[in-house]
């Protein structure tokens, strides 16, 4: 995998091939969500693969739940490949209410996603195994009725 350079405190890209790896750091709020969404959708039209990781993020409201629904639905109808690394439980949570776990399908990961070995030249990634990450459950929520 290649690292990109950039000098952005909030975003680590890291690419081999048509695969692509993003970390997230900080608040996923309106104004990281201007500031990432350039970037971001390149990416979505760009690669054959995915994935973003945002066990980084202190924060995540809805504009920022929104960016990730919105690549994790043009990375499908594309029929590319999308992965979302979550392990907290506020966003779990978000996620759930929002009732877009399926949409998001978030998941654990390796403990860092960008110091991955690099794959053997000549032969693509294997496939992720998807370790599905429960959404935490609470009393008296349901989710909504189509």
């Amino acid at each position: 995998m290649q690292l990109i350079p950039r000098h952005d405190p909030y975003l680590v890209v890291r690419s081999t091939g048509g695969h692509a790896v993003v970390a997230l750091r900080g608040e996923l709020d309106l104004v990281l969500v201007r500031h990432l969404r350039p970037e971001l959708d390149a990416l979505v039209r760009e690669s054959d693969a995915l994935t973003v990781d945002i066990r980084g993020l202190t924060f995540c409201d809805a504009t920022g739940l929104g960016l990730l629904a919105h690549c994790a639905g043009c990375m499908r109808r594309r029929g590319a490949r999308w992965r979302l690394v979550c392990d907290q439980p506020r966003i779990l949570r978000l996620i759930r209410l929002a009732a877009l776990g399926d949409l998001l399908g978030p998941e654990t990961g390796p403990s860092d996603l960008l110091d991955l070995p690099d794959a053997p030249s000549g032969r693509p990634d294997p496939p992720a195994q998807p370790a599905e990450v429960p959404l935490p459950a609470e009393p008296g929520v349901t989710r909504p009725v189509s």
